[in-house]
Formats: C-alpha cells, structure tokens, sequence
C-alpha cells in the first residue's frame, strides 16, 4: 500500500446525501455479517477525564472480512459544551487500514459517516420493527445533527408522517428543527414542550439527546405500539425498559457503559427482557407483536462505520475526490 488519501468531510456528506438509500442497504448488509461472525467489533475504548466527566473521546476499532476485507478505527469526540459555543457535540476521523499489510491508506472526516450510519440503522429499524405504511406522529427528543439526519433518511425513505414534534431543553433549537423539517421533507411540524404530551401522542419516537441518564420514566404514559428508537442510549429508566419488547443492535455491546438495557440488566438481574438483535428480527428468527412499546436500543457498531467509510472512500477515488498525500510514508521497503 504506497498511497495515502484524505476524504474531507463535503465529499463525505455529497455522498452520503447523493444516495441515503444505498447506505442503508450497506447497513443492512453489515449488521447480516456481523450476526454470521464474519467481522471483528471489539469494544469501545471510552478516554474521559477528570476536570470534564461530560465529556469523552471514543475508539471503535473493527474488521470487516468477507471478500473485500479491511479493517479501521473511528475516533470519535463528544463534548456536549460544545452546543454552547455553537459548536456541534461531536468531531471525528476514521481511518482505514490494509487487511493484508495493516498499513493505513486514508483518512475520512467522520462525524457525518457517523450520524448517517446512526440514521441508517434508525431507518432500518423503523421498516423492521414498525412496517406498517399508516401515518405517524414522529416525536424528535434533541434537536441536534444526529435527529436531523434521521430525518433525512426516514424522509429519503418515504415515511409517511402525519405530523412530526420536536423537543429540546433548547426551544430555539427545536423550532429550527421543526422549520427544517417543514421546509426540507414537506412535513407539517413544529416545536412542543410538553414532553409528557409528546411522548403519549407519537406512534415513532426518536431519542437523540445527550442526558447522562435517565429521565423517561414509568410515569410517562407509553402507547401500545409504539416504537422509540433509542439512538442516545441513556435516557429510558429499567423500570420503563423491562416493560418493553427490547431489540439491540449486539446484545453484549449494548450491556456496557450504563447505557439503559445495561441499566435495566443490573437492576434486575437478567437479560430475558431482551428480544433480540435487528439482525435476528431481519432473518425472521425473532418476531415481535404490537402489543406493547418497542424500543431499539444500538450501540453503535465500529464495523458500521467502517463499511459506510469504505463506500465514501471508494466513491470519492472514483470520482476524483479523494486528496493524495505523496510521502506520507516515508520509508516503503525495509533496506
């Protein structure tokens, strides 16, 4: 491997937005593989520090085998003060490696890999889990990038909204939102406040926050059939989560790190509120009935990035996109 490319993160997002509908089947695909054990996903590496508990920076190594096979790290950065400075919560890169030498050959900006990676699997989920074309009311809980590119893709998708809600701790950040997805999908949307409303109302529930833990509670009124996609992890308390049917994206990743399944495991001692994986119910080993909430709970696979990364990179070559470094290595034989 003699050459080394950079990926900004406007080719990225051209890409991405270009066709949303071959990333989720990239998605798709690789949550398939992942469930035969045809990748490596270990756990995260979580960097935090002491004078900022809030915030923290993430590697997700991963491999990818298969005909094509590669591996890969994302870095990626969440600072939620961030949001303060107007500046988004998340930064990151992701790196690719040669499976045969382990060198590296690119370098991809990442947050927008990401997000849309998130959005994709939070598409799939909703044509898995809920397939059902009747209108919905779509509850958005944050207002930030990662809500908006869901949006994209279940509007990319031809979801059929009845009336979409956001909330924010922000308000103005909500009625942005709201004015985007009017303006961009054609939905009829505005800003609430009233959570505790909002929740009972909506068939299809996005949680994209950055609460630390849980505030969704037993209190709050959860209808039959609903399905929240549970994208931040940590905003359902256990006693709500034993009561649902409960898909994961990896059932032993997502036990890990206090996110709410693992909150829920140690609350009450047992895995046995957990359905299965999005790839079980895609295979049709697991099925599921409407007669209570669903929540889909992903972790958020580094093999997932690495696939949607793989693609971008592949395009952007092809289209001339890509930016070579000459010499980034400066050595490329031994003597």
């Amino acid at each position: 491997m003699s050459t080394f490319h950079v990926i900004d993160g406007t080719v990225a997002q051209d890409v991405i937005t270009s066709a949303p509908s071959e990333i989720l089947e990239i998605v798709r695909d690789t949550y398939l593989q992942h469930s035969r054990g045809v990748t490596v996903n270990p756990n995260s590496y979580f960097l935090r520090f002491p004078d900022n508990p809030g915030a923290r920076i993430i590697a997700l190594p991963a491999h990818l085998g298969g005909e094509a096979p590669v591996s890969g790290l994302k870095w990626i950065a969440s600072y939620p003060e961030n949001v303060r400075r107007n500046l988004p919560r998340a930064s990151a890169v992701l790196l690719l490696n040669d499976a045969e030498t382990g060198y590296p050959f690119a370098c991809l900006e990442a947050s927008r890999i990401s997000a849309a990676r998130t959005a994709a699997s939070a598409a799939l989920a909703v044509e898995t889990l809920a397939p059902d074309e009747a209108p919905r009311t779509v509850l958005f809980v944050g207002a930030g990038i990662i809500g908006r590119t869901v949006s994209d893709f279940l509007a990319a998708r031809g979801l059929n909204v009845r009336e979409c809600l956001v909330h924010d701790h922000v308000g103005a950040y909500a009625q942005k939102f709201a004015t985007y997805a009017s303006d961009t999908h054609g939905w009829r949307a505005r800003a609430v406040t009233g959570i505790d409303e909002a929740l009972a109302a909506a068939d299809l529930v996005i949680l994209a926050t950055t609460a630390p833990a849980p505030w969704l509670t037993d209190s709050q009124t959860l209808p039959s059939g609903q399905l929240i996609l549970n994208l931040s992890l940590r905003d359902i308390h256990p006693t709500v989560m034993i009561k649902c049917h409960n898909v994961l994206d990896d059932i032993d990743h997502c036990l890990t790190a206090e996110t709410s399944p693992h909150l829920t495991e140690t609350e009450y001692g047992t895995r046995d509120f957990i359905d299965g994986t999005l790839a079980d119910v895609l295979r049709g080993t697991v099925t599921l009935d409407r007669d209570r909430t669903t929540v889909f709970s992903p972790f958020g696979l580094g093999v997932l990035d690495l696939a949607v990364g793989c693609h971008i990179y592949r395009t952007a070559l092809e289209s001339g996109r890509a930016t070579d470094v000459p010499h980034f290595f400066p050595e490329l034989t031994r003597w």
